[in-house]
């Protein structure tokens, strides 16, 4: 089921791609200073934003308009809006993180330093408005709609980030499976998933009924796509990830799988795990011997369960979406694909 949303995003990549292209911004300034500009900020940002992957967010926005009747270039400015503030979180997420790679390349920080990289990530914060200002298709009060979405979206995004740096920071082990999964539908649900969809579809004519469906649809979904991430981190393909393979262990990040553990093994295994997933390990056996207590403490299973139940409960409200009339026949079989699409990678 998964290949029918595999084929429409990439029916639809070229569409996002000539957009962001076209919505690449030029220096304000004239003359040589604008040369610097380019190198210094305009085309580091560009460069960051053309290596993105399947452009997945996007392409849900396009999907969202698509859903309710509209046309996907309805939402093209939506979309290059979202895929915007994905660079800026990445940045600015690689920066916190001190990563060294993205995307199979070193981290922009690492290429340009950190206070320029930080800036270029500015820079795509305020592109996420300016596309939308600019939009002249767009009726001005459906314009202000998505951009009062967009900066809603933001706070989440910020609020969930906070927690899953500030509990590394702090050494929080007391973090429940409740606290990680308002986290991660801060953090991750919102701007992936659950957003793109909703302001597509209000930009695209859909019904108030029909946009906030398209945000609950979404808003599992995501947490279905960040919970099978975790789990490819730990148990997914070592020689695909490369460096990235178990960087969650290292990190010490609070993940479902890691807190479910916790909460579920005895004393003594608790206190090991805990000491591996703070001393920033990253021997092999000492990665295995985590991934070995988390699985133990019945975190894996528990993990890919609520993934697979998260991605039905996303399907179940595309179904009565499109039972309702709120959505196309079409839409919603992209919608269930769109759910396998996201569970099944960790499979």
């Amino acid at each position: 089921m998964e290949e029918l949303f595999v084929t429409y995003l990439k029916e639809r990549l070229p569409l996002v791609e000539r957009a962001l292209a076209d919505a690449a911004d030029e220096p304000l300034a004239d003359g040589a200073v604008s040369d610097d500009l380019v190198r210094y900020l305009y085309a580091p940002l560009r460069r960051f934003t053309a290596s993105g992957g399947k452009r997945v967010r996007p392409v849900l926005a396009l999907l969202g308009a698509e859903s309710v009747g509209g046309r996907a270039e309805d939402a093209l400015s939506c979309a290059v809006a979202v895929e915007l503030f994905q660079s800026a979180a990445l940045i600015h997420d690689d920066i916190a993180d001190e990563g060294e790679l993205r995307r199979g390349e070193p981290c922009l920080h690492r290429v340009e330093g950190t206070g320029l990289a930080i800036n270029a990530g500015d820079l795509a914060l305020t592109q996420v408005f300016e596309v939308i200002l600019r939009d002249e298709t767009l009726p001005a009060d459906r314009r202000l709609r998505a951009l009062s979405e967009l900066v809603r979206m933001e706070r989440h995004t910020l609020e969930g980030q906070a927690l899953d740096l500030g509990w590394v920071r702090d050494a929080r082990w007391d973090v429940t499976s409740e606290d990680y999964l308002y986290m991660v539908t801060s953090k991750t649900s919102w701007y992936s998933a659950a957003v793109p969809l909703y302001v597509g579809a209000l930009v695209g004519g859909g019904s108030e009924e029909a946009a906030r469906g398209l945000l609950e649809v979404g808003l599992t979904a995501g947490v279905a796509f960040q919970l099978a991430d975790d789990l490819l981190n730990l148990v997914g393909d070592a020689r695909a990830q490369g460096k990235d393979f178990r960087s969650d262990i290292t990190e010490g990040k609070r993940t479902l799988a890691v807190v479910w553990a916790l909460e579920h093994l005895d004393a003594a295994s608790r206190e090991e795990l805990v000491a591996l997933l703070g001393s920033s390990a990253t021997d092999p056996t000492e990665l295995a011997r985590a991934v070995e207590l988390i699985g133990q403490g019945g975190g894996i299973e528990h993990c890919r369960t609520l993934a697979g139940q998260m991605a039905e409960r996303a399907k179940e409200g595309a179904t009565g979406l499109a039972e309702a009339g709120h959505i196309t026949v079409e839409a919603r079989d992209l919608l269930l694909s769109m759910s396998d699409f996201f569970v099944e990678r960790a499979s």
